[in-house]
């Protein structure tokens, strides 16, 4: 039921904190809300509401992103609609927000309360609604549907378009590991996205490691690329996809009735492999040569070694398997019998290349190579810059920057400690509850095969993203560090 917004040219973003100012008319927020006028972009007559939400860590999403990810994944759906942004908690405890910040389940809860909130009033008020959740608040927006349906909201008001989504019925995070619950880290795995509620389109980035999650864990190569995934794939979608690439996205299969399609975008390149890519000169010819068979290796723990996503229904949520079937399995030697002639052929092509590139002009090569810390070490070495801390004010302010540096360095140190505690906790309290209750069910299906193996396929998986979570935790605290290290480092 659109409804033109003629001289409201502003929107409504509901921020967490006390009162109620701006355009009441567009939004409802919790009571504990107020809300912001903000420009709507590029429309002052709109067919309706495009709700915008960033993922963990992003609680207002900046006008570049909602111009972005509105051009690419919303318009081409629904051309007549005005983006607005929408504020969120967007807490995630350890993994994006850092130590003694909102814990994952308290954001989505938030989350869910402000956007179910948001909507029901937009409709309320006449506009059809579509929600662009990413992420986080891809999780929302699932959660908000069954409050939307459970308040009889149609379906002909409202709509969703999502990327990233750790929910995904097939190959999401949450719904491979359904019923998972880490207290100690404020996160439960909450199962898929529901799939018949309202209309809703799902973008996915093969190796997401949200998303895109390997179906059969025992494949550990599978699980590390996917985790590396994590890292290098989930946070791209707001940045590097484009109209073209999205146009390569490929629908995937369902079953029955559904009110969603998936897509499913291939990525080039294996996260596995983006580490050794970031060597100079030398690391794409080695990714090169070696991600043909690696590939291979890694599609294996989807079960199809041709494809990096599970064959099966999209729809159908869809846990954690043990073994790939047998077929898939005989595919793999001619496979990797082929990559590794392919890897070859890559490997050689690069070097020829780059070769030839450094050769055409090698002074200009060596030249960029040693400009910068030679006029780095002249700058250092210079007169001035020996003598200018020589003045008690100088050495007064040299010692305070120091004590500084080095408190803050401290500090960045000791908050590795709450989260890697936390880690370990989950380990040795949520992995064994969730263990005992596939051992269960394994025994109640009559399967003692899957009894005794689906815990241990499970586990090689979490195991690995329960040392991926810390690692990024403690990447995230070194990076402070260094970087009250290095304000000591003349420049």
């Amino acid at each position: 039921m659109p409804r033109a917004l003629g001289p409201l040219i502003a929107a409504s973003i509901v921020i967490v904190g006390t009162g109620l100012t701006g355009v009441p008319t567009l939004t409802t927020s919790p009571p504990t809300a107020q809300v912001r006028a903000v420009q709507l972009v590029d429309a002052e007559i709109s067919q309706g509401i495009a709700d915008i939400m960033a993922g963990s860590g992003t609680p207002i999403p900046s006008d570049s992103y909602v111009e972005h990810v509105f051009d690419v994944f919303v318009k081409p759906l629904y051309p007549g609609y005005s983006p607005q942004p929408v504020y969120y908690p967007a807490g995630n405890y350890a993994l994006y927000t850092g130590v003694k910040s909102l814990p994952l389940d308290t954001s989505e809860a938030q989350g869910t309360q402000i956007l179910d909130n948001l909507i029901t009033q937009q409709v309320n008020d006449g506009f059809d609604v579509v929600m662009k959740g990413q992420s986080q608040s891809s999780t929302i927006a699932g959660m908000t549907m069954t409050e939307l349906a459970a308040q009889h909201v149609s379906s002909s008001d409202v709509s969703f378009v999502l990327t990233g989504d750790p929910n995904l019925p097939n190959g999401g995070l949450f719904e491979r590991a359904d019923g998972l619950t880490l207290p100690s880290l404020g996160i439960t795995f909450n199962g898929a996205t529901p799939s018949d509620l309202y209309p809703t389109t799902i973008y996915t980035l093969e190796y997401d490691g949200f998303a895109d999650v390997c179906q059969y864990p025992i494949d550990a190569i599978c699980d590390l690329n996917s985790i590396l995934g994590i890292q290098y794939v989930h946070p791209t979608y707001s940045v590097d996809v484009t109209p073209e690439q999205l146009a390569t996205a490929i629908k995937l299969p369902t079953m029955g009735a559904t009110m969603t399609t998936y897509y499913m975008i291939p990525t080039n390149d294996l996260p596995l492999l983006d580490p050794l890519r970031a060597i100079p000169v030398v690391g794409d010819p080695l990714a090169n040569l070696l991600q043909p068979d690696l590939e291979v290796l890694v599609n294996l723990g989807y079960g199809d070694p041709d494809y990096g996503w599970s064959q099966g229904f999209a729809n159908v949520p869809t846990q954690f398997g043990l073994f790939p079937s047998l077929a898939d399995l005989e595919k793999v030697p001619g496979l990797l019998v082929s990559g590794t002639q392919q890897g070859i052929s890559n490997f050689v092509g690069d070097i020829t290349s780059g070769a030839a590139a450094v050769l055409s002009d090698p002074s200009a090569t060596v030249s960029s190579v040693l400009a910068s810390p030679m006029a780095a070490l002249s700058t250092m070495l210079s007169p001035a810059a020996l003598l200018s801390g020589l003045s008690p004010n100088g050495i007064a302010d040299e010692v305070t920057a120091v004590v500084n540096a080095l408190s803050g360095a401290a500090s960045a140190a000791y908050a590795t400690l709450l989260p890697t505690a936390d880690v370990i906790t989950a380990v040795l309290t949520g992995l064994p509850t969730y263990d005992l209750n596939l051992f269960a069910a394994g025994l109640g299906s009559g399967n003692l095969v899957e009894a005794l193996g689906q815990p241990i396929a499970t586990d090689t998986y979490l195991l690995q993203l329960a040392a991926g979570f810390e690692f990024f935790a403690v990447v995230g605290q070194a990076s402070t560090a260094v970087a009250d290290l290095s304000s000591l480092i003349p420049l």
